[in-house]
């Protein structure tokens, strides 16, 4: 009786393109989420920019002129404006963003806000909070990932 079965050496080589397909698709799909994590840091980015000018805008038809001076408290970066002379406060963005130091996410300190990018070799994108407006600290080059 004949049985019909794969040979050893159509298994190895079998393997074999396995692990070149593997070795080929792991650093492709690192890359595509480190790409999604800056994707949706200049997201957060620009929504909080968005916000910013329009509860200025809203702020302003009430008749305060005061300066918005935070965008976060506690541990989060975007969550909520410094209070309006009414000492109402709006949110930001929902949901809220967490402050962290790790790659992909934002940070906060006062009124800086520091985006670190999921590729650690490129280092952070630092935004800070000047006359209402989320600005480039110090021309950074590395705001511009973020801002096209």
């Amino acid at each position: 009786m004949s049985r019909k079965a794969f040979t050893i050496t159509e298994l190895i080589f079998v393997i074999v393109i396995i692990g070149i397909l593997s070795a080929i698709a792991i650093p492709k799909f690192k890359n595509t989420m480190e790409l999604a994590r800056d994707s949706k840091g200049a997201s957060v980015l620009s929504s909080a920019m968005s916000a910013l000018a329009t509860e200025r805008q809203k702020r302003i038809l009430k008749g305060d002129f005061n300066e918005i001076t935070s965008l976060g408290t506690g541990s989060y970066a975007f969550s909520t404006f410094s209070a309006d002379r009414d000492g109402n406060t709006n949110d930001v963005v929902s949901p809220y963003i967490d402050s962290c130091s790790n790659a992909g996410c934002w940070g906060r300190s006062g009124t800086s806000y520091t985006y670190h990018f999921a590729d650690t070799t490129e280092g952070t994108a630092d935004f800070k909070l000047d006359k209402n407006k989320l600005v480039c600290d110090n021309d950074d080059a590395d705001c511009s990932k973020l801002l096209n």
